[in-house]
This record gives structure tokens, sequence and C-alpha cells, in this order.
């Protein structure tokens, strides 16, 4: 199961954290697996590439995480690429409960 968790601070996203495989499929085949993959990484191009904000991120095999500092995350683009990120994620696992799970956490 893949769990996805974004982290909110005074009502604003600050990061997410993706970890673990879905186990739809075998591993190179799970379409379910690529897509969160895929999703998770645009956030990071988007504010690495796109908007060149500071950011913290890591990455390993079923494993990804993204924050940024409070400023960066007061940042509109931020809260845009972040909840289009959060909405995708809502919208393709929403009839994959047994693969995948999404929440938020205030920190």
């Amino acid at each position: 199961m893949t769990k996805i968790t974004f982290y909110k601070k005074n009502k604003i996203f600050i990061g997410f954290e993706v970890s673990g495989h879905t186990g739809k499929d075998d591993y190179g085949k799970d379409m379910l697996c690529c897509q969160i993959s895929t999703i998770a990484q645009l956030a990071i191009v988007g504010i690495d590439e796109v908007l060149k904000l500071k950011n913290f991120h890591e990455i390993s095999d079923g494993y990804l995480k993204v924050s940024v500092e409070n400023d960066v995350a007061e940042n509109d683009k931020v809260q845009t690429l972040f909840n289009t990120c959060f909405e995708s994620f809502k919208c393709i696992i929403y009839d994959e409960k047994k693969y995948a799970k999404l929440e938020v956490k205030n920190v």
C-alpha cells in the first residue's frame, strides 16, 4: 500500500510524503504506482525547475518527500502546485482504497 501524507501549517500546505508501493500489479507494470510517482515528482520539478524556489526533497525506492520553508509555502504558486497535486492524488486513488491512502496532518 502507498501512503500519501500532506502536511499543513497555519492552514497552508508545507509539503508531502509518499511511501510504499501500491502492490496493485507487478513491479514495473503497476500503473497506479506510476501515476502516484508522476504526480509526486511534478511538485519537485515545479518548485525546483519552474519556480526556482528553495525546497527539501528526498527520493528513494518507494519513497518521496518534498517540503518547503514557511516563506516559500506562502507563495501562491507553490500553494497552487501543492493543491493541484493533492486533488490529483485524491482523484486517482478514489476507487483504490485497497492500494493507496491519502491524509492531511497539521503540524
